[in-house]
């Protein structure tokens, strides 16, 4: 489950919290049946903490908000999207490892 420092989120919710946001927004697109999303999970718990009131990290369960995903061209899971001032910073699929997002999350810090 998420900690509280990750927002999950809805569709309805995407464009206000993340492309309207001041502080830059890690989207992780995953579902709770993949393995590599669940695997990757308390990474993005820690990183979270790290990154608190410099990037927000949120999640969006693929399964139950189709429209983001797509919009996306969201093709496998776990995605996670780096997100500042509305515009697609950094992207990668799979479960990368804590020292690869860190370096991403650094690019608009």
């Amino acid at each position: 489950m998420a900690g509280e420092n990750v927002k999950h989120l809805t569709d309805a919710e995407f464009d206000e919290y993340v492309l309207k946001a001041d502080l830059p927004s890690l989207v992780d697109f995953w579902a709770p049946w993949c393995g590599p999303c669940k695997a990757i999970g308390p990474v993005i718990e820690e990183l979270a903490g790290e990154y608190a009131g410099k990037v927000q990290i949120t999640k969006m369960n693929v399964d139950d908000n189709p429209t983001t995903p797509g919009k996306y061209s969201i093709r496998a899971i776990p995605t996670l999207i780096l997100f500042k001032g509305g515009e697609i910073v950094d992207q990668v699929t799979g479960a990368v490892g804590k020292t690869q997002l860190v370096a991403m999350l650094n690019k608009t810090v």
